[in-house]
């Protein structure tokens, strides 16, 4: 993947040593291009498009098992990039993009009947690692050992430990519906309740965090990160996994919380409706008014992400309240984060390219030295 941005000095001379230097600066937050694929599939799925729903979900798939590689060989050789990564504040809560990636692959997954199996092992796997990541990385990050305030460094990424856990009651309960768990059925509404009340309250949390230090720490243009858009994405998740609680079949978690969950997913739609505004007004003030230059980077897909899963969020909640104008909404923007997904995964091949796969191009003194020798 086109994974660290390095100056040409830096840039190895082999094929190998740039691959292991890309994979040394791979971020904890790579995880986004499987979320965002993974919900844009599912936008043209709930749109009709079969075909290019199934293509979608193949390169999320072929991306996710990739990077999993890719982490496995940084643990290995890296390992202490790894650590550096767990103790800032700033990059750290990019590791549950993890968490969300598998959970949106599996709820993708589970859109095929005969796939039922590999969803499950998914929510488990996401399910390990969202109970062992949310007890780790807050602690690594902000409560332990303290390089600098953590309030400081509160960014748009902080959102995705939300999104985590919303993406793990999105896959709970989505699977609850199926007929072949149905002994497990009370047990998978109770996780997708719980992790919806847990997500939401963390998004919360999140939100107090990052506005204070909106609030208090000067804030310049190149503090104003893609993730950012993950505060909107979060509000996203929370109202397709509300839709999704809402019809789950009956089980006790369900049936007292149905009422609250429902009422709940429209204030967040609303919520999030009115972020989109201001963060493209954010990205106008970063680039255009202080001409920081737009190029290629892992966090765009915090963009795409948060556009693709607005967009099936509304489309379920005007499904399950009644809502024709909200399910419209919701269509039109499930093929805005298609176009928007389109233009970044050809910017991330160009990048990879030109950062990874081909050789740095000598300088002349280079040259010169080496037609010397």
């Amino acid at each position: 993947m086109a994974i660290a941005s390095t100056t040409p000095e830096a840039v190895p001379g082999t094929l190998a040593g740039r691959v292991d230097a890309a994979i040394a600066g791979l971020t904890p937050g790579y995880f986004a291009l499987v979320m965002a694929t993974g919900i844009v599939s599912i936008a043209m799925r709930t749109n009709g498009w079969v075909a290019l729903s199934i293509a979608l979900a193949v390169i999320a798939s072929v991306a996710y098992l990739v990077l999993i590689v890719l982490n496995v060989i940084r643990i290995l050789r890296h390992r202490h990039r790894i650590a550096d990564d767990l103790a800032d504040p700033a990059r750290a809560f990019g590791f549950f993009t993890f968490v969300a990636a598998t959970c949106v692959l599996g709820s993708r997954i589970s859109q095929d009947s005969d796939l039922h199996g590999v969803a499950v092992a998914l929510l488990a796997v996401a399910a390990i690692a969202w109970l062992v990541f949310g007890y780790t990385v807050p602690w690594t990050a902000v409560l332990g050992e303290r390089r600098v305030q953590p309030i400081t460094t509160a960014n748009g990424t902080w959102f995705i430990w939300s999104v985590a856990s919303q993406s793990i009651a999105v896959l709970a309960a989505t699977l609850e519906a199926v007929e072949d768990f149905a002994p497990w059925r009370f047990a998978l509404a109770l996780l997708a309740v719980f992790s919806w009340s847990v997500g939401t309250f963390l998004y919360c949390a999140v939100g107090v965090f990052v506005g204070v230090r909106m609030l208090t720490v000067p804030f310049r243009p190149e503090d104003l990160t893609p993730p950012y858009w993950v505060a909107m994405g979060a509000t996203a998740i929370t109202v397709v996994a509300g839709a999704r609680i809402v019809e789950m079949a009956d089980a006790p978690m369900a049936d007292a919380t149905r009422g609250l969950i429902a009422g709940a997913a429209v204030f967040f739609w609303a919520f999030g409706t009115w972020l989109i505004p201001p963060l493209v007004m954010a990205g106008w003030w970063r680039h255009v008014r202080h001409r920081i230059p737009f190029r290629y980077e892992a966090t765009l897909w915090s963009i795409v992400f948060p556009l693709g899963m607005y967009g099936v969020g509304s489309q379920f909640l005007g499904e399950v309240d009644r809502l024709p104008i909200v399910h419209a909404i919701g269509y039109v923007e499930s093929w805005v984060a298609l176009a928007v997904w389109t233009a970044t995964f050809i910017a991330m091949l160009v990048n990879l390219w030109r950062t990874v796969l081909r050789a740095p191009r000598r300088t002349p003194a280079e040259a010169s030295a080496a037609n010397a020798s």
